[in-house]
């Protein structure tokens, strides 16, 4: 009774925090931040809402285990009478498992249930990382948008410079012309950069369960989270948090459970019932009715098919361990990769955001003094602006790269991570 309390309030605890999500989730028409597309996946996500169905409908096998079998009816009516004068009887008939059936049977069945929670929580984990993954990604697309826009506007301040020069007779026309051909390419690039941003939302709006072609506006730039955990302790947390890891435990519990049912076959159940039979009064007969107190159990006799469902059983106890072994041994070699690309994506925001964005910067700014001086040609200056291109799309690609990996990391540990906040730059 205790135990069905429970996971009616687990049940009922889980329900108010799905509707409560429904209530609180943002306006699919204002969706701005990283927290607004959480929300809103969460609520209306179709593959997460499925999920929860399932760990639902594993919580009602539950009752369903520790229920006993149903009683047993019968009744029957002479049609050909004996000396007795009998004229109908009826029996009822209650069976009842051997001790610790329905016990072992509901045990397996809540391990069942919490390992459906556990996949839930997985699948939920993984919505995450959809999308974050694509979230950033629809961020990257805006910074090159508004990268490649910077671009062209500079482009078309050399062009300036360059017709400057050649009014003056300080420059040539190559220059111009070099100016255009920049020009055209670049418009060309944030044309193709523009077109993507389709697509783009379409995958997002895909994983938020919304029409493919609904608008959604560029979102807000969110802080930027840099990793603040070693190998080790993120390893401790995948063992201890990891839903994967979880669900195979209690796949481990229902399988022993399996095995105690399994052993209880060679018992017999027990069912206790009552049999009443009319008798007309005629002759000697009183007419008195009979009432009997019925007891009857199965013979466990086929001993070798119980035997074979043990051995089955314990197999699958077997399995379920190497399997949680080989997931572990997985996850963690993951872990170690994805901490890899982490550390290496922060190495990369470092080497562009901090040292080759400004120098590109400052190389700009020397080449367009130098040209006007005449000291370099045009060329020098169209490459030291492509270099600047270059490194500003390397690091947001840096960062995108950073975020989408930190998801992947906390889909793997099971939770957040710690992390030290920062800025976009």
């Amino acid at each position: 009774m205790k135990r069905q309390l429970l996971m009616g309030f687990i049940t009922l605890a889980v329900l108010c925090q799905i509707c409560s999500a429904d209530v609180n989730s943002p306006d699919s028409n204002n969706l701005r931040t990283l927290d607004d597309y959480l929300d809103f996946a969460s609520s209306n996500n179709a593959e997460l809402k499925a999920s929860f169905e399932e760990w639902t409908a594993a919580l009602e096998q539950i009752p369903q285990a520790k229920a006993l079998p149903d009683p047993v009816i019968n009744y029957g009516k002479y049609v050909r009478e004996s000396d007795m004068q009998m004229g109908q009887a009826a029996g009822l008939m209650q069976t009842f498992p051997w001790l610790g059936k329905i016990e072992a049977q509901t045990d397996a069945a809540s391990a069942n249930a919490k390992a459906a929670r556990q996949r839930f929580e997985a699948a939920k984990l993984s919505l995450y990382r959809q999308v974050k993954k694509e979230f950033y990604e629809f961020l990257y697309l805006k910074e090159a948008i508004d990268i490649a826009r910077q671009n062209l506007e500079l482009i078309k301040h050399f062009e300036q410079v360059a017709l400057t020069k050649y009014t003056t007779a300080t420059g040539t026309h190559p220059d111009i012309i070099r100016a255009q051909i920049e020009l055209a390419k670049l418009d060309e690039i944030l044309v193709s950069l523009k077109e993507l941003k389709k697509p783009q939302v379409a995958r997002l709006n895909a994983i938020l369960n919304r029409p493919a072609e609904a608008n959604l506006d560029w979102p807000q730039k969110p802080a930027i989270s840099k990793l603040a955990m070693n190998f080790n302790q993120l390893i401790n947390l995948l063992r201890e948090k990891n839903p994967q890891l979880a669900e195979l435990d209690w796949m481990i519990e229902s399988a022993r459970n399996e095995v105690k049912l399994a052993q209880k076959k060679f018992y017999p159940d027990i069912g206790v019932g009552v049999e009443w039979s009319q008798f007309d009064k005629s002759g000697g007969n009183s007419g008195q009715d009979s009432v009997a107190l019925v007891f009857q159990m199965n013979i466990p006799l086929w001993r070798d098919s119980y035997k074979a469902a043990e051995q089955q059983a314990k197999a699958n106890v077997r399995k379920a361990t190497q399997q949680k072994i080989e997931a572990e041994n997985s996850l963690a070699s993951q872990v170690a990769g994805v901490l890899y690309e982490i550390e290496e994506s922060q190495r990369q925001m470092h080497l562009h955001g901090d040292i080759l964005v400004p120098k590109a910067g400052q190389l700009v700014n020397a080449s367009e003094t130098a040209y006007k001086a005449g000291t370099i040609d045009f060329l020098s200056l169209i490459d030291a602006q492509r270099m600047l291109l270059e490194h500003n799309l390397d690091y947001q690609r840096a960062i995108t790269d950073n975020q989408q990996k930190l998801a992947e990391l906390e889909m793997l540990i099971g939770m957040k991570v710690s992390t030290i906040k920062g800025e976009i730059k």
